[in-house]
C-alpha cells in the first residue's frame, strides 16, 4: 500500500503551510525549545506517583483576536500597484493589520481570582479586534502555580477565518503535552472557546510565548509576546549574603531584583542582581503577508522579506514614547500613551531610563526570522544568561554552578527564537538632565522606515542621569 495524495483537499491552510515549512527549514528549527545544556533526569515511580502539582494561586486571562498598529511610514506599494501601507482598510491614526493577544484580566476580577470557564463579561467580549502588539508582556516567580485562560474571540476584519489559537510557552521544561500549545499534541482554542493552560515553572530565566497554531502566520501576525520567570533567590537570598530583593519586600538597599539563582555574593562578578528591568522584543512585518490577511488574500511564505524591524511592538522614534496607561475599566480598552492615541495597541515603551552607577538587566528577545545584533554603543554589557540558563557551567551536583561562561560583549546577536540576558551598569553622570547612548540594530538594514527618509526600526535610547535622580524602579520597562 502507498500513500495517495488527494488534491481536492489542498486548501488555503495548506498553502501556508507549504511556504510556512520552507521559513522553518531556513531559520534551523528555531521555534523549537533551546535546551542549552539542561538535562532531563528521570525519576522513580514512586516519586511521580507521590507528586501532585499545586492548584493555581496566579490567574490571567489573554484574548486572542485581530486589530490595528501604526507603524511610522510613508506609502509602500507592492509590483502591482496595490498600496500596502498605510493600508486602506485602517481606522484613522493605525497603518497595519495584525491578529494579536490581549490581558483581560483586569476586566475578570484580577491575577487572584479564579477565571469563568466561558467567558461572557461584555467588556471582555467588546475586544474583539482590540488586541496589542507585542503580546501583553507577562511575568511570575519560580514555583509559582499559574493558570492561563486563553478565550478565542474570533476576527473582527476576517469572520471568514476560524483559525484556532494556542499559547505555547517557548523553551519552557516542565510543560505537559496538554498544555504546550503545539496543536498536534495538545489543544487548539477553537473560536468561541475558552481553554486553561496550567504551568509550574521551576526554571528562572527570560522565555517568549506565541501562538502555535498555523505558526509561522500566527506569529509573523503579531501573536508573540515575552514571558519571564523569576528566581526563588528573590524571596529568600542565599547563603553567601546576598540580600531578598526589593521586588519581595527586601530592603531599600538591597537590589530590585536577580536573573538567576546565582548564589554568590553581591560583590562577586558572578552575581546577577540588578536595580532596574527592561525587556527588548525583537520582531519584523512583511507588510505585503499583513496586507493579504487584511483583503482576503493569500500570501506565498517563500517570498518573505522583512519591510518593517520592531522593538516591542513599535519603530523608532516610536519606541522612545512613554508606555501606555493600562486598563480603561469603564470600556475595557487600553488607555494610550499620554498624547499618542495611535499606539493605543502598542503600549510598552523600549526608553531605558536609569542612574549613573544602576545595574541594568537587558531581557533580550528575538521571535523574527533574521538575526538582529543589538549594539549598545559606549556601554559593555555583561551577557549572564541565554535561553533561560545561566551561563555557568554544569557542578558537580549537576547544577549550573560551576565555571563562570558568561562574558562581556557591546553587541549581542539574536538568531530566531533566542532569548539573551544582560547586565550593564551606568557609566558616571553629573550635572543636570541626561546622557544618551542608543541601543540598536547594528544590522543596518533593520532601521528603517519603508518609502520614507530617515531612520527607524529596531532602536532606542538608554539616558543616564546622575546619581540619585530617578526614584528607584518597581515594575520592568518603567
Amino acid at each position: 500500500m502507498k500513500n495517495q495524495f488527494d488534491p481536492r483537499k489542498l486548501n488555503r491552510r495548506d498553502f501556508l503551510k507549504l511556504g510556512g515549512g520552507l521559513l522553518v527549514a531556513a531559520a534551523g528549527t528555531s521555534l523549537l525549545p533551546r535546551w542549552s545544556g539542561k538535562v532531563l533526569q528521570g525519576v522513580s515511580p514512586a516519586s511521580a506517583a507521590a507528586y501532585q502539582s499545586p492548584a493555581p494561586t496566579i490567574y490571567r486571562h489573554l484574548i486572542g483576536s485581530d486589530g490595528w498598529i501604526s507603524i511610522p511610514m510613508g506609502i509602500i506599494m507592492n509590483d502591482l500597484g496595490a498600496q500596502l501601507g498605510p493600508d486602506p482598510l485602517a481606522p484613522a491614526g493605525r497603518t497595519t493589520y495584525v491578529f494579536g493577544f490581549r490581558d483581560v484580566t483586569p476586566l475578570d476580577g484580577g491575577p487572584s481570582k479564579p477565571t469563568a470557564s466561558t467567558t461572557t463579561n461584555p467588556l471582555i467580549l467588546a475586544q474583539k479586534g482590540h488586541v496589542q502588539h507585542s503580546a501583553p508582556l507577562m511575568y511570575f516567580d519560580e514555583n509559582d502555580a499559574i493558570q492561563i485562560t486563553l478565550s478565542n474571540l474570533g476576527l473582527a476584519v476576517r469572520p471568514d477565518l476560524t483559525d484556532p489559537h494556542t499559547i505555547h510557552w517557548h523553551g519552557f521544561r516542565n510543560a505537559t503535552p496538554l498544555f504546550d500549545g503545539v496543536p498536534e499534541m495538545s489543544i487548539s482554542v477553537g473560536r468561541g472557546a475558552d481553554f486553561p493552560y496550567y504551568y509550574h515553572p521551576t526554571d528562572p530565566g527570560t522565555y517568549m510565548y506565541h501562538c502555535h497554531n498555523e505558526d509561522v502566520e500566527h506569529v509573523q501576525m503579531g501573536m508573540d509576546g515575552v514571558v519571564f520567570v523569576r528566581p526563588a533567590q528573590n524571596k529568600t537570598g542565599n547563603v553567601a549574603g546576598a540580600p531578598v530583593a526589593r521586588y519581595n519586600g527586601g530592603a531599600s538597599t538591597a537590589p530590585l531584583g536577580y536573573v538567576y539563582n546565582d548564589g554568590v555574593a553581591l560583590s562577586d562578578p558572578r552575581s546577577t542582581a540588578y536595580d532596574r528591568e527592561f525587556v527588548i522584543f525583537l520582531n519584523e512585518f512583511w507588510a505585503q503577508s499583513h496586507y493579504d490577511d487584511a483583503h482576503i488574500q493569500v500570501s506565498d511564505w517563500s517570498d518573505f522579506h522583512a519591510d518593517f524591524y520592531l522593538m516591542n511592538g513599535r519603530s523608532y522614534p516610536d519606541t522612545l514614547a512613554p508606555n501606555g496607561g493600562g486598563t480603561n475599566m469603564s470600556t475595557g480598552d487600553l488607555i494610550p500613551p499620554p498624547g499618542r492615541p495611535d499606539l493605543e495597541s502598542q503600549p510598552l515603551s523600549s526608553l531605558i531610563r536609569c542612574n549613573a552607577g544602576d545595574k541594568v538587566l537587558l531581557r533580550f528577545v528575538n521571535l523574527g526570522y533574521t538575526q538582529p545584533a543589538m549594539k549598545l554603543s559606549g556601554i559593555p554589557m555583561h551577557v549572564v544568561g541565554k535561553d533561560a540558563t545561566p551561563l555557568r557551567g554544569i557542578g558537580s551536583l549537576g547544577l549550573r554552578d560551576g565555571a563562570d561562561t558568561s562574558y562581556y560583549a557591546d553587541t549581542i546577536y539574536l538568531g530566531a527564537g533566542e532569548s539573551y540576558d544582560a547586565i550593564f551598569t551606568a557609566p558616571p553622570k553629573t550635572g543636570v538632565g541626561y546622557d544618551t547612548y542608543l541601543l540598536f540594530n547594528n544590522s543596518l538594514g533593520a532601521l528603517n522606515k519603508p518609502g520614507a527618509s530617515g531612520l527607524g526600526g529596531q532602536m532606542t535610547e538608554v539616558r543616564v542621569y546622575a546619581a540619585g535622580t530617578l526614584s528607584k524602579q518597581s515594575a520592568p520597562n518603567t
